[in-house]
């Protein structure tokens, strides 16, 4: 690629397995390059390999760290010239009582679901701000639509996530830049192998990496008038973000505290 190119690119965090890896792979059918990081190195390489090395760099990325982060765009831009969409997907997830779960999980949790996010979009405006048109896509969750007992500091910070990709939405329009985020329901990833809440033994998981991923690449691609700042994946969740608003406090409760048992 070269500094002329008209190829769109695209920087996914969280890449080497699961919703990360799905989106690589759409977006690089529709002939995007793609930028893979993970803190797992040999998984992103071994899906660098898989799409082509001339679609792709991969490398690693603990989100946590701002100079990790710097790294990994710089040698990002060096291939590929412009920033047209970064992905924010990386997370965690520890279930169980709030207080079964060790402190450090909990700030775990944070460090990597909001500060690994907040950390990305502040690293990464100065190169969206120098493509048309860019695009911040944040992985946020039916969490975020109302607390959930058994992953309190999860549901936590994809409120946080929620609130970050409102307030620059409407922050960097005037850089010509769009600030979404997609919430699925629970997804067939190992994210949720052995998890302890009662929400997803009630609801399932029926939820693919590839339904998340074109969820995604829609938010990404899509029109920027008609392209909603949120985008509930799924019908429960779908349901769920529709009502919400409209039924009283105490019924919402009830309804989510019924879910969690």
């Amino acid at each position: 690629m070269n500094s002329t190119s008209t190829i769109k690119s695209v920087f996914i965090t969280g890449a080497g397995a699961g919703i990360g890896a799905a989106t690589a792979r759409l977006f690089a059918s529709h002939g995007w390059f793609v930028g893979l990081y993970d803190r797992d190195v040999a998984a992103v390489r071994l899906l660098a390999d898989e799409i082509g090395s001339h679609q792709t760099i991969s490398g690693r990325l603990d989100v946590t760290r701002p100079e990790e982060w710097r790294a990994a765009l710089e040698g990002f831009i060096a291939r590929a010239h412009r920033l047209d969409v970064l992905i924010n997907n990386a997370g965690i997830l520890y279930s169980g009582a709030f207080e079964d779960t060790a402190l450090e999980d909990h700030l775990r949790t944070i460090d990597v679901n909001v500060k690994g996010v907040l950390t990305g979009c502040h690293m990464a405006l100065p190169y969206l701000k120098k493509t048309a048109h860019a695009r911040v896509v944040n992985l946020s969750s039916a969490s975020a639509i109302y607390g959930q007992p058994n992953l309190a500091s999860y549901s936590a910070t994809k409120f946080a996530v929620r609130g970050l990709t409102e307030a620059l939405d409407n922050e960097w329009r005037r850089f010509g830049i769009r600030v979404v985020d997609v919430m699925p329901l629970f997804v067939q990833t190992a994210m949720v192998h052995d998890m302890d809440a009662g929400s997803i033994r009630r609801l399932g998981v029926h939820l693919t990496p590839d339904d998340v991923a074109h969820a995604v690449f829609t938010a990404a691609t899509g029109s920027s008038w008609q392209t909603p700042t949120h985008t509930p994946v799924g019908l429960p969740t779908r349901l769920l973000y529709a009502t919400i608003g409209l039924l009283p406090d105490r019924l919402n409760h009830w309804v989510n505290g019924l879910l969690s048992k």
